[in-house]
């Protein structure tokens, strides 16, 4: 072999090494699947259905308020470009139609509470036991992930949207949302079997707004508020001042601010009522990475230790 063909060859092996690289590179190394989620506890369990197949944009992100969120160009632009919108439906993301319009959209749209039962505010005594003057005249509480149960439906819906926009990771989906699933069943016999030891006549407790209806159904705590389901909504002085007569004979003991809400009003009613507030509740929104509540099953954990303490006058 002439020694002058050597530099050549190695040419060679150096090109042919390096298409055989490229022709080897895993099929999960492809650009991830471009997602957005309306709101921070949403966007946390589309990562834990997603996983790294899936890059998560949330539009209101933790401490802030979806019901009164209003989206920026660079937000707009996120949603145009992505392949797959989340939101919560029932009335929670008013803003959501308008968005996708505008953004001129056109991929898949979930909206993760299809198939949920829905709680009707009705301004009647229901699972609260209180008449909330400013929202009398009904609406559908969107709060439904409070209920762990109807996280677990959020999931299915969210495995089954990623599919459709991903056919090739639909068993990874599939697979995650089974897994989450399991843990979302542990964490409801876990929350369940803090409730249990305290009295039904014991559970109540005073929160910012109506935000957790499901919650209240699903464990039997009974849940008041000054605002309705919406933080846009008032409290009106009559609403608030009979709200805070039954307090007192009621001798309600737990008084939450939420993350999101301003702490002013709860604050007034634990001055006519001599109760001092227990602390902070997380209902719309997750806290940040290093925060209480930074995933969907911390937040539930979180909540639930803050009112079996409080509810118990530790």
């Amino acid at each position: 072999m002439n020694p002058r063909n050597f530099p050549q060859r190695r040419r060679l092996l150096a090109i042919s090494a390096l298409i055989l690289g490229t022709l080897s590179v895993p099929v999960h190394a492809q650009a991830p699947i471009q997602a957005v989620a309306s709101f921070s506890i949403l966007g946390d369990l589309v990562r834990q259905v997603g996983g790294d197949r899936v890059q998560v944009n949330v539009l209101v992100g933790p401490g802030s308020d979806a019901h009164v969120f209003q989206p920026t160009p660079a937000q707009a632009r996120l949603v145009g470009q992505a392949q797959v919108v989340f939101s919560n439906g029932l009335g929670f993301e008013g803003w959501m139609s308008r968005l996708l319009k505008t953004t001129g959209y056109k991929g898949q749209q979930v909206v993760v509470s299809q198939g949920v039962q829905p709680i009707q505010e009705a301004g009647q005594d229901d699972h609260k036991g209180h008449k909330h003057g400013a929202h009398d005249h009904g609406e559908t509480d969107p709060h439904a992930w409070q209920s762990v149960g109807n996280a677990k439906l959020f999931v299915k819906n969210i495995a089954q949207g990623l599919c459709r926009a991903d056919a090739a990771g639909c068993d990874a989906y599939d697979r995650n949302a089974k897994a989450y699933v399991a843990r979302l069943d542990a964490l409801d016999t876990e929350i369940r079997a803090a409730w249990t030891p305290i009295p039904a006549a014991q559970r109540k407790v005073i929160t910012s707004h109506d935000a957790f209806g499901y919650y209240a159904r699903d464990f039997g705590v009974k849940f008041l508020a000054p605002q309705g389901v919406s933080t846009e909504s008032e409290a009106s002085a009559k609403g608030v001042a009979r709200l805070v007569r039954q307090i007192k004979k009621e001798q309600i003991k737990a008084l939450f601010v939420e993350s999101i809400s301003d702490p002013r009003l709860i604050a007034q009613i634990g001055r006519e009522t001599g109760v001092k507030p227990s602390g902070e509740l997380f209902s719309d929104s997750l806290s940040a990475a290093d925060g209480a509540a930074p995933t969907y099953i911390d937040m539930m954990r979180f909540n639930t230790r803050a009112l079996t303490t409080a509810v118990r006058g530790e």
